[in-house]
């Protein structure tokens, strides 16, 4: 019994470790972007010797796909009338991004994928693997690929000049007005033509 509690305390312990990896990284990605951001760095802010990050994460490339694995949690948009699926993208994205303070990763991912080609990949990737197949399911696989890449860029623009750039005419809106003003923008790009 005694070797089994051992384990599990090993295991919890090796959890929380892993946890502080990860909160540190996306604390230093955020505010210092991919390129400047160093093992060394991040296994400060966690307590811990930078080997153990490496043991954890292998190199700074993995930790940071670790530390942005997204799931944007988008709802199941067949469920959604076709006249209401343009506002619920836009207030999805919304509180997704003005929801959980602590979980910033899809900030902290636009704001390295403007310098950093692996974040630009990965950017890529979780829209191609998560919006467009969304798209897919409530248009059809044509319209979805000839939209998504268009939908994909009013969000994306949508996030930069919100919460990344924070230009003041964007940030001064109400979550209300950029439903009302980006709605039928990206209700033209969901109809078919």
């Amino acid at each position: 019994m005694r070797e089994g509690t051992e384990i599990a305390s090993t295991d919890k312990r090796s959890d929380r470790t892993k946890a502080a990896i990860l909160r540190a990284a996306r604390e230093r990605f955020a505010a210092q972007g991919y390129e400047r951001t160093t093992i060394r760095a991040v296994a400060s802010a966690a307590g811990i010797d930078p080997s153990m990050v490496m043991r954890y994460f292998g190199n700074k490339e993995r930790l940071f796909d670790a530390a942005l694995a997204i799931d944007l949690r988008l709802p199941d948009l067949t469920a959604i009338p076709a006249g209401e699926l343009a506002r619920t993208l836009v207030r999805h994205f919304l509180e997704r991004w003005e929801g959980d303070p602590a979980d910033d990763a899809l900030l902290v991912l636009l704001r390295s994928a403007v310098t950093n080609e692996h974040a630009a990949a990965r950017t890529h990737e979780i829209f191609a693997v998560q919006v467009a197949p969304a798209l897919a399911a409530a248009l059809g696989p044509e319209l979805a690929a000839r939209r998504a890449g268009l939908v994909s860029a009013q969000l994306l623009g949508l996030g930069v000049t919100r919460y990344l750039l924070r230009l003041p005419a964007v940030t001064a809106l109400t979550r209300d007005e950029i439903e009302d003003g980006l709605t039928p923008a990206i209700k033209a790009l969901l109809e078919p033509t």
